[in-house]
């Protein structure tokens, strides 16, 4: 998806940042992404954090990374769980939520209407009230705040970028059209300057038409969601 944007891509593994071989410093964008990434198994995601979080070369190459004004992030799935454990060191993050088990109590995997924030979010740019199924497929996908007052406050800020709504467009916590049970239907936040976005869904499985169930016969090769990802194009040129 980011090379149909006109991105330049590159897989790049925790161990390659570990042993030198890659650095975050020739980078712009960083995607920490899902999918059974670091294994898919029970708290995955704050696994992934505290191998940055616990070594120090790491520590500071991500605070680097996250403090220069021309990056951007996504996280999505277990990335998305990955970056939320990280908001210590994202500008703009404090009031993110953790993400853990499914009120299901189980894997969810299904096609969910969710809609567009008022928010800051670089990738959302231009899509607000934008309602649009998308693939979703986790088993910890629950936003969770600790603290009340910083659920609070990420409303106030409009730091909840996507949540899930019913078929009537009203967020909800109804399942299965919430699939996990966030409150008011969260399911993706960004950080204050709009540069960082993380997002349970996977935008990444349905940037074309032809992933979908279902769309009209006259649409085109790229889904509504491809815009995401020509968003933050734009926000690096």
């Amino acid at each position: 998806a980011f090379t149909r944007a006109g991105f330049d891509c590159f897989d790049v593994h925790m161990t390659d940042l570990l042993n030198g071989q890659v650095s975050l410093a020739k980078f712009e964008g960083i995607v920490a992404v899902g999918g059974f990434s670091y294994g898919d198994v029970l708290g995955a995601g704050r696994g992934w954090a505290n191998t940055i979080l616990h070594n120090a070369k790491l520590f500071d190459a991500f605070s680097d990374f996250f403090s220069r004004a021309n990056t951007f992030g996504l996280g999505i799935c277990n990335g998305c769980q990955m970056m939320a454990q990280l908001k210590s060191l994202i500008p703009g993050a404090a009031n993110w939520p953790i993400f853990v088990r499914n009120r299901s109590e189980q894997f969810e995997a299904r096609f969910s209407m969710v809609e567009i924030m008022p928010s800051s979010s670089a990738l959302f740019a231009g899509m607000e009230g934008s309602r649009m199924p998308v693939a979703i497929a986790h088993g910890e996908g629950q936003a969770q705040w600790s603290n009340p007052d910083h659920f609070t406050s990420a409303q106030a800020s409009h730091a909840i970028a996507l949540r899930y709504v019913d078929h009537y467009g009203k967020p909800t916590q109804q399942y299965p059209a919430n699939p996990n049970g966030s409150p008011l239907g969260v399911a993706g936040m960004t950080n204050e300057d709009g540069r960082f976005t993380i997002l349970m869904p996977h935008p990444e499985r349905v940037f074309r038409t032809a992933q979908w169930s279902w769309h009209p016969s006259d649409s085109s090769e790229d889904s509504p969601w491809m815009r995401v990802f020509r968003n933050l194009r734009v926000f690096v040129d």
